[in-house]
């Protein structure tokens, strides 16, 4: 583990700012599992970047517990409109990340976010920091204001 190298991640620390250390792994960290294992935490304290689109190809961020799935349709109730699964290239055209890497700040296009509640029982929780294997460490709390997201219920149960 070592302080953010690569352009994407120095990126993200750049959005970041000073309150949050990028780190990049040896190890791949592009799955909640290889980010969990890497790290030493949980599978759920991993908050995964999912990148969908509406009808009009706008993005729609959700920031889920790497133990969860997201539900579309709850998706779609929280944001009024109906989103679709998204391809690599759409993903790396609208965040600038590519999918395993993508952070939930610092988008080329902002997107509208949704953060998964299940991430507020956590202490601290760990995010993708604009590469493969990068992370940061943050309060779940701090989500919203980083994200200018909303907390809801985004899991299929």
């Amino acid at each position: 583990m070592k302080k953010a190298s690569e352009p994407k991640a120095l990126h993200v620390q750049d959005v970041l700012g000073p309150a949050y250390t990028v780190l990049e792994f040896e190890e791949p960290t592009a799955t909640s599992e290889q980010a969990a294992s890497a790290i030493g935490c949980t599978v759920a304290q991993i908050a995964k970047s999912v990148l969908f689109k509406t009808k009009d190809g706008d993005p729609v961020l959700v920031v889920a517990s790497g133990t969860n799935r997201v539900d579309d349709k709850k998706i779609r109730d929280l944001l009024g409109a109906k989103v679709k699964s998204t391809q690599p290239d759409y993903v790396l055209e609208k965040s600038g990340y590519v999918i395993g890497g993508v952070s939930p700040v610092g988008h080329i296009v902002k997107p509208v976010a949704f953060i998964d509640e299940d991430l507020m029982q956590f202490d601290t929780v760990w995010a993708s920091a604009g590469t493969p294997n990068a992370v940061f460490e943050l309060k779940p709390q701090d989500l919203p204001a980083l994200t200018g997201g909303t907390v809801g219920d985004v899991a299929k149960r």
